[in-house]
């Protein structure tokens, strides 16, 4: 008896021995020295800035031993001595642009795909690692740029049809033909209907707190403040309809039209102060988008032809013809002066130069092969590849089962979403050229 509770004593013995070496090779086991030690000779930002994301004590460690600060001396040399106060801040930022335009342009991806409407969404906006998708049924739709999960919906009142969406992280903004509604993110029904009176026939719109700036049918442009709830000022852009319209941070209103031309009005002047012209007018621009950091003017049109202009001169950089077709939407990540999606009605999304507006890749999603099933959720996530299209290949022989029209899309770090006048969205998610 004595014997077998020896020998028990010892086996407990000899497991918590073993029990012990094991926990002693864990990361959790190495004291501050060794950490700092380890993560000291990390030479990449964003693996660092990963670690520092691990849990609070690394991210104590990279924080109060300066690591970040000294891989950015190491990076660049002359700042260290430089008298100049060269923000670290704004160095990563730099860094993130460039991997982003990086991926794009030269990284793989891969697509996913999931069921997101009962009848068919059109139109898609992604900011801040969110989605919302919607027109074409009664509802919008909010999911997670990185997991593709749902987040919310959001109830389009008394059965209209909603003709244009946009968001930020605390509301959400929509065009019914002649009303604004808005929707808190957190609440599905609208808690705002603005009256019928003030505009009619909106086709497009543009939101940037506290105004929406709507464009109409008959060419006007109406500025709706949303906390007033009244209209404060309208705008004559075009004789023709108002296709699609932008907010500079300038407080410029920048509105297209059928006729190809794209007219300027000045929020604080209250004047319209210019049109930028087409050398293919007459066309219709179907998308618009400005960089805040260049000031230039994208735009993409029903003849297939990508536009740029730069604001300050007001003349025209480039406009090849991209496409054989409409383009339905152009778009670039805040802060990104690389790189430009644009995609229409023959389905292949093009990444091109906002310098040169040359074409600098094109693909589309290989649907032929088999889908492989990434969740078993409500709205199940499928992935699938990328394929790449040749520079020289004519879109007439690629399948239309690998290139379904794109109706819109948005750019965010390293993704785009599209949304296909179907009940399904696609995001494609690139990484870095390794």
């Amino acid at each position: 008896m004595e014997a077998s509770s020896s020998r028990g004593r010892s086996g407990s013995a000899s497991l918590r021995r073993r029990r012990g070496a094991g926990s002693g090779s864990t990361a959790q086991s190495l004291n501050d020295d060794i950490l700092r030690s380890v993560f000291s000779r990390l030479d990449d930002h964003f693996d660092l800035a990963r670690c520092s994301a691990v849990c609070t004590s690394w991210n104590r460690i990279i924080v109060t031993a300066h690591l970040m600060r000294d891989l950015y001396y190491k990076r660049n040399p002359p700042a260290r001595g430089s008298s100049s106060n060269i923000s670290v801040k704004s160095y990563f930022e730099s860094l993130a642009m460039d991997e982003h335009a990086s991926s794009l342009s030269s990284g793989p991806a891969d697509a996913y795909q999931w069921i997101g409407h009962p009848m068919r969404a059109t139109l898609c906006r992604m900011k801040g690692g969110s989605i919302l998708t919607g027109v074409g049924d009664k509802i919008l739709r909010l999911w997670s740029a990185e997991t593709c999960k749902f987040m919310n919906e959001y109830n389009v009142p008394n059965a209209k049809t909603l003709v244009d969406f946009d968001f930020d992280e605390n509301k959400i903004v929509g065009l019914i033909s002649s009303q604004i509604c808005i929707w808190r993110r957190s609440e599905p029904r609208s808690i705002f209907q603005s009256g019928g009176a003030s505009f009619n026939h909106g086709l497009c719109m543009s939101f940037a707190d506290p105004e929406v700036v709507i464009g109409c049918e008959d060419g006007r442009a109406f500025v709706y403040d949303m906390y007033s709830r009244s209209c404060s000022s309208i705008y004559r852009l075009h004789s023709s309809p108002v296709t699609c319209l932008t907010i500079t941070d300038d407080q410029l209103i920048l509105g297209g039209s059928t006729f190809g031309n794209i007219a300027i009005a000045d929020q604080t002047s209250g004047q319209k102060i210019g049109v930028l012209k087409s050398a293919y007018a007459p066309l219709a621009i179907r998308s618009l988008s400005f960089s805040t950091n260049s000031h230039m003017i994208f735009a993409g049109s029903s003849a297939g032809y990508a536009h740029c202009w730069d604001l300050r001169t007001m003349r025209p950089l480039w406009e090849p013809r991209v496409s054989p077709n409409v383009i339905y939407s152009t778009h670039h990540l805040p802060g990104d002066t690389t790189t430009l999606a644009v995609g229409g009605i023959d389905g292949v999304l093009r990444l091109i130069s906002q310098r040169t507006g040359e074409i600098i890749r094109s693909i589309v999603v290989d649907t032929d092969r088999p889908a492989e099933p990434m969740s078993r959720s409500r709205h199940q996530v499928e992935k699938k590849r990328v394929r790449e299209v040749a520079p020289d290949a004519r879109v007439d022989n690629i399948s239309t089962r690998l290139r379904p029209q794109i109706t819109s899309l948005s750019v965010g770090m390293k993704k785009i979403v599209t949304t296909h006048g179907e009940n399904y969205i696609r995001i494609l998610k690139f990484r870095p050229q390794k």
